[in-house]
C-alpha cells in the first residue's frame, strides 16, 4: 500500500509489546467517548475502493483554497488565497468568473482567503461566508453575492461575524463549514505558538462552532466560548458522516498527522501528543500518517469513506469507516499525478470535486496551472 505506514509507537510513553497500528482507531486507551465499540451495530465500509477520473472540470486556477458548491449544479464556487478573490467556474464549460475581491485580506505566507461556505438560507439571503487573514487577525465574514451585478463586482462589502482568531506566517487553519445543525464550525491552527492550543481561552488550535451571526452556538462544551475542542496543531478538513458525526484533519509537526473523530469538549493533545498517545486525557486519532505521505488538508465524506486530500503527500486517501473508527488500513489513490491536493468536496452519489494546490509557494508548477477535477470514488 503507497504512502501508508502500518504500525506506530505511542507518542507519549514507552512500554514493550507490539507497537499499535497507525490507522488504528478505538479509544479504549482514553476518555474520548469515541470507544471502539462505536461502530459496533453498523456496517463497515469495504476495506478496498477505487478511483476514477472523470473529467478536468478547469484548468488556470492560482492558488486555490476553498470550493463550495452551488445548488443544483449551478456552478463551482472557489477562493483565491493570495490574490483574496472569489470565482464562479461553470461545471460544464470550466469558465471562470471572477466575483470580486474580498476586502481585507492580507495574504502571506500560508494565510490569505481560505475556505469559503454558502449560508444554510443561501437560495433566499446569498450571503457567501468566507475565511481569512487580516493585517491583525484571522476572521469570518459574510458577503452578499449580487450575480446581476458585472464581473468582479458582484461581492457585497464583508460584514465581520467572528474576529480575533491568532495569525501567523504559518498555521492559519481556515476550514469553515456548517454542519447538519446549522450551525458554522470553524477549524483554526496555533499560527505557531504551541500552548495556544491547549489554552481554552484562546481560539486557536481549536474547532469553534458558531451560529450563523458568530456567537457561540447553544450547547456548546464550555459556558459562553465558541470552543467545541482544543488541543490541535492545525486542523484543515472538516465533514460529517451520514449520521451528523464530525471528522476533522490535522497537520502534524514533524511525525504523525491525524484523522481525529470530534468529540465536543475533546482535547486532542497538541503539543503534549502528536499522533496516538497513552495518555487518557487526549483523545487518539483514528488514523494516522508521517507528514511526507499526507499533510492533510479538505476532507469529503462519501458513503461510509472519509476522502482525505494530501498536500505533501500529494495523494488522495481514501479511510474506510466502522462508526468512528477505521474499519481498515487508509488506501493510497492518485500519488504524484497531479502533484499538492488542497481540497476535496462530495458532489453528490458517488463523486467529488478534487482542488490541487501546486501554486501555494511550495508546489512546482507557474500561477494559473492549478485545476479542479471530478472524480468517481468507491
Amino acid at each position: 500500500m503507497a504512502g501508508v505506514l502500518l504500525v506506530a509507537g505511542c507518542s507519549s510513553g514507552g512500554g514493550g509489546g507490539l507497537p499499535t497500528p497507525s490507522w488504528a482507531g478505538g479509544s479504549s486507551a482514553n476518555s474520548s467517548g469515541v470507544s471502539a465499540s462505536a461502530g459496533a451495530t453498523e456496517s463497515a465500509a469495504p476495506a478496498k475502493g477505487a478511483v476514477k477520473v472523470l473529467r478536468t472540470v478547469a484548468t488556470g486556477l492560482k492558488s486555490p483554497w476553498g470550493l463550495a458548491p452551488l445548488p443544483d449544479g449551478a456552478g463551482l464556487l472557489v477562493s483565491d488565497r493570495d490574490d483574496g478573490t472569489i470565482s464562479k467556474v461553470d461545471e460544464k464549460t470550466g469558465k471562470i468568473t471572477e466575483l470580486g475581491v474580498v476586502s481585507g485580506v492580507s495574504a502571506a505566507g500560508e494565510g490569505g482567503l481560505l475556505g469559503i461556505a454558502l449560508s444554510p438560507d443561501f437560495a433566499s439571503d446569498h450571503m457567501i461566508y468566507a475565511y481569512f487573514t487580516s493585517a491583525s487577525d484571522n476572521r469570518i465574514v459574510r458577503m452578499l453575492w449580487d450575480e446581476s451585478k458585472p464581473a468582479k463586482e458582484q461581492l457585497g462589502a464583508p460584514d465581520t461575524i467572528f474576529k480575533g482568531i491568532p495569525k501567523g506566517y504559518i498555521h492559519n487553519g481556515g476550514r469553515i463549514a456548517f454542519g447538519p445543525d446549522g450551525m458554522l464550525y470553524a477549524g483554526t491552527g496555533e499560527s505557531g505558538q504551541r500552548g495556544l492550543a491547549q489554552d481554552r481561552k484562546s481560539l486557536g488550535g481549536k474547532i469553534l462552532r458558531l451560529t450563523p451571526e458568530g456567537d457561540p452556538a447553544p450547547g456548546n462544551p464550555f459556558p459562553n466560548s465558541p470552543v467545541y475542542t482544543y488541543g490541535h496543531r492545525n486542523v484543515q478538513g472538516l465533514a460529517w458522516d451520514d449520521k451528523q458525526r464530525l471528522f476533522a484533519s490535522e497537520f502534524g509537526q514533524d511525525t504523525w498527522d491525524e484523522l481525529n473523530a470530534i468529540k465536543p469538549g475533546g482535547d486532542y493533545g497538541w503539543p503534549g501528543a502528536e499522533g496516538r498517545s497513552s495518555d487518557p486525557k487526549y483523545v487518539n486519532p483514528i488514523a494516522q500518517w508521517h507528514t511526507d505521505d499526507a499533510s492533510p488538508s479538505g476532507i469529503a465524506y462519501v458513503d461510509g469513506v472519509i476522502w482525505m486530500a494530501g498536500l505533501k503527500g500529494q495523494r488522495l486517501w481514501r479511510i474506510p469507516l466502522d462508526g468512528t473508527t477505521a474499519a481498515s488500513a487508509p488506501q493510497a489513490f492518485l500519488t504524484g499525478r497531479y502533484g499538492r491536493l488542497r481540497t476535496v468536496v462530495a458532489a453528490g452519489g458517488d463523486k467529488v470535486w478534487l482542488v490541487t494546490s501546486n501554486t501555494d509557494g511550495r508546489g512546482k508548477s507557474k500561477p494559473g496551472d492549478d485545476r479542479i477535477l471530478e472524480l468517481e470514488v468507491k
